[in-house]
């Protein structure tokens, strides 16, 4: 047997459920989910970056729901694009499987399609089950690569655009009574997707709570809320003699725990909204953040640190969400003192803003003006 021989050919393929019209249908619903990924996705680097692109602080679910959105619609996209490969397959090895430029070219853009979606759906389910199998930090290199894919789905659609166009327009092929049916086959696809989206979406939505089987969060966890980043994972433990130092032009003020449960207390329900997708709302109890600064109308940024030497130990909060009535260093959580793994004895609290940012443990607070 000759090397040649090793190579898949188009007619290994032989049910013929595959081809133009189920790739073309499918194709659309995964442009669908695959498009709304990205463009939440983007909401959650402009949050998570709000230097870049200032988000108002409001609705307070609003991260909550897009985060959610986007982490649903990428599990979706799996199936779909599972199928969509399914029904392409034999035009992989169409001979000559290698050509002129133009068909290298062909090629080569289908191989970074391919690559850069099957890529940031894969990593996108690691992260979203913490399980950092890949060396690199996560973020920004799914942000990169999910412009990328959008980049190569943008030029692979104008690219096909006159075959699309004469798909559409022609009839379903007869089926064969002894192979799959084309339109079986399109809705086992928004089905799988439905069922994916429906099995890990109980912690973003609670009334799919006891169908989320798959789902990242049960909502359990100290005081009734998940907990991401323990005290133990970052290395925290209760400081008896712990005080906030808020800086300010080179003047610094402190505040012992009861100083701060001296000031006036503010409430707010809000949730905990995670990269990861999940959310859990609560009933926060804190001293407003601005109340800890003289002069709040002239802040141009506020940074929160804490101890915790993770890349999220310290955060910045810009003047709208500083000037933010619910905007509070909390400090207590469900009517009860803050758990240690949810911050205590202070932690940041803000409406529209993602967990990795509502930063716990805070011991200092640095003013800009």
């Amino acid at each position: 047997m000759k090397p040649a021989d090793l190579i898949p050919r188009p007619e290994w393929y032989p049910t013929r459920a595959r081809g133009g019209w189920l790739s073309l249908r499918v194709g659309l619903w995964l442009g669908v989910t695959f498009t709304t990924c990205f463009l939440t996705g983007l909401i959650s680097h402009f949050h998570q970056h709000p230097g870049l692109f200032p988000l108002p602080d409001g609705p307070a679910w609003g991260y909550a729901l897009s985060q959610g959105i986007h982490v649903t619609t990428g599990i979706a996209s799996i199936p779909l694009l599972a199928v969509k490969l399914w029904s392409v397959a034999p035009r992989f090895w169409h001979r000559p499987l290698v050509g002129g430029v133009l068909r290298m070219l062909e090629r080569g853009s289908v191989l970074v399609l391919v690559a850069s979606a099957v890529f940031e759906l894969v990593t996108g389910l690691l992260n979203v089950a913490e399980w950092y199998a890949f060396g690199f930090f996560f973020p920004p290199v799914h942000y990169a690569v999910a412009w990328v894919a959008i980049g190569a789905i943008g030029v692979h659609i104008a690219v096909q655009l006159p075959k699309v166009r004469a798909l559409w327009a022609e009839p379903e092929p007869p089926a064969d009574a002894t192979d799959l049916n084309r339109r079986d086959v399109l809705r086992l696809a928004g089905l799988g997707a439905v069922v994916v989206a429906g099995v890990t979406a109980g912690d973003k939505i609670p009334l799919l709570r006891q169908v989320g089987v798959l789902s990242q969060r049960s909502g359990n966890g100290p005081q009734g809320l998940p907990v991401n980043r323990s005290a133990v994972a970052a290395g925290v433990v209760a400081d008896p003699d712990w005080h906030l130092s808020v800086l300010d032009q080179g003047v610094e003020r402190t505040f012992s725990l009861a100083d701060l449960r001296a000031l006036p207390q503010h409430s707010a329900l809000l949730p905990i909204a995670c990269v990861e997708g999940w959310n859990a709302w609560a009933s926060w109890e804190g001293v407003p953040l601005r109340d800890l600064i003289d002069d709040p109308g002239g802040v141009a940024q506020v940074t929160v640190r804490s101890p915790d030497p993770g890349g999220y130990g310290a955060s910045t909060v810009n003047k709208q969400t500083l000037n933010h009535p619910d905007t509070l260093l909390a400090l207590r959580l469900n009517g009860e003192q803050l758990a240690l793994d949810h911050g205590y004895p202070a932690r940041l609290i803000a409406p529209n803003r993602p967990g990795a940012l509502q930063t716990k443990w805070v011991t200092v607070i640095e003013v800009r003006r």
